[in-house]
């Protein structure tokens, strides 16, 4: 008898941890702030490049409004370029009206502003506002969302794509929190001169007064935005931006349970990492690219070389995107250098033949550089420097012409820089003065 008793009594005792256990478990599940199939996080250091904290960042996760984000980033391209200004009137089409909410209540037909249409997507999230927009600039909304995702891929989000321009639910709409990370600098960086639209609280449409569904505004110390996201797919999404006592972060919560504990878990992430981040600005990130069709070739710019930078472990630390348009063909009856062959290798030939290569590819060159090109072609860089020193007068009689090989996947590539600058701020002067002539490029520390 009594050994029945001792062994019902262990038996007794396993069951009762075995509950427990289960109710621990469980309640730790209920009060966890994420849902565990679609948590990521990741928070960057926005002086640096550097990743101070990641969780399932590179895992595919569903944007939902984060989406928003990229549409702006295209509005503020259009504005910084011209094409529109604040007052530009959107229309509002059958299909940008009937977007589900949440929205404007726009009647197909009416138009907004797009300063309004801006503060539509940044406090309210608006779909309609968003659809709008992308027919607005791409035509057709899936036109639009082919142009997200080409300008994605451009900026180094590799694992992202679009397939509209709101973020409502679409199997095919997929990002990664790092990817995520890398938008949100780049909108810091890129527009500094609209990207205090994210800061708004609230904004008054009508007899309505709109208020900003990020909830940190304000309530946490140094945050200056940028935005929030939900499905049901996604869970509680949050990208937020944060400047104080000149650290700055820039962090990405994907897949809360409820806005209230992605927020939470947001400010617990600022909290922890922010002192951690470096006060040491190194400049730019993100590089800037965009199709230049003046007088150097360069289509595009190579993304920073700095420390971990918040693009996928597999890649490496730059991340060549630079590319080169055909050679002008030479003028009928011209003579082609060489007599003869590839007429665009000739052409390289010949201006590559301006520029010392032995000084080029072999001079040792510290301090701050000015960068414009890099590629896969030794002459082709080297064009890129004599096309540049043409076209740049001034700005670089100073500078010294030089390339720098780093190998990408097996294969070698050539930076295309300008030395000789003592100082970082001559360097971004520099740069600057090359942008006033339509020159893509930015400054480096050698």
């Amino acid at each position: 008898m009594a050994s029945v008793s001792v062994f019902g009594s262990s038996r007794v005792r396993s069951a009762v941890r075995t509950v427990s256990a289960t109710l621990v478990a469980l309640a730790v599940f209920a009060l966890a702030p994420a849902h565990a199939s679609k948590y990521a996080a990741i928070v960057v250091d926005a002086n640096t490049g550097k990743t101070l904290h990641e969780s399932n960042a590179d895992a595919p996760r569903y944007p939902a409004s984060l989406t928003k984000m990229m549409t702006l980033y295209m509005v503020f391209e259009a504005m910084e370029a011209g094409k529109v200004n604040k007052s530009t009137r959107i229309p509002f089409s059958k299909h940008a009206a009937a977007r589900p909410p949440t929205k404007l209540g726009v009647r197909a037909g009416g138009s907004i502003s797009l300063e309004t249409a801006i503060y539509a997507l940044v406090t309210k999230s608006a779909n309609d506002a968003s659809a709008a927009l992308a027919e607005y600039f791409g035509g057709t909304e899936s036109g639009f969302a082919r142009k997200m995702t080409a300008k994605a891929r451009q900026l180094g989000m590799t694992k992202t794509t679009f397939r509209n321009a709101s973020g409502l639910p679409n199997s095919a709409q997929k990002t990664t929190a790092r990817d995520m990370a890398v938008l949100g600098i780049a909108l810091r960086e890129h527009f500094p001169k609209y990207y205090g639209y994210f800061s708004t609280r609230s904004f008054k449409f009508g007899k309505r007064r709109m208020r900003n569904h990020n909830k940190l505004l304000g309530r946490v110390k140094g945050v200056d935005g940028i935005k929030t996201g939900y499905t049901r797919a996604s869970g509680f999404n949050l990208v937020s931006s944060v400047k104080t006592g000149g650290r700055s972060v820039v962090a990405v919560v994907m897949g809360g349970r409820s806005g209230r504990t992605r927020d939470a878990h947001m400010a617990e992430l600022i909290k922890k990492y922010l002192p951690k981040a470096s006060t040491r600005d190194r400049g730019p990130l993100v590089a800037k690219r965009t199709i230049n069709p003046g007088s150097i070739a360069v289509a595009g710019m190579v993304a920073l070389p700095k420390a971990n930078i918040p693009t996928p472990k597999a890649r490496p630390q730059e991340v060549v995107v630079a590319a080169y348009a055909p050679e002008p063909a030479p003028r009928p009856g011209a003579p082609v250098p060489g007599g003869g062959g590839d007429v665009a290798t000739e052409i390289r030939n010949s201006v590559a033949a301006r520029v010392d290569p032995v000084k080029t590819s072999s001079t040792a060159v510290s301090g701050w550089v000015v960068q414009v090109a890099s590629s896969p072609n030794q002459k082709d860089a080297l064009v890129a420097l004599s096309q540049t020193r043409a076209a740049a007068g001034n700005i670089l009689s100073d500078a010294s012409p030089f390339t720098v090989p780093f190998e990408h996947e097996g294969t070698i590539y050539h930076r295309a820089r300008f030395g000789g600058f003592t100082t970082k701020t001559a360097a971004w002067n520099a740069c600057k003065a090359l942008k006033r002539k339509k020159i893509e490029c930015y400054a480096a520390q050698q």
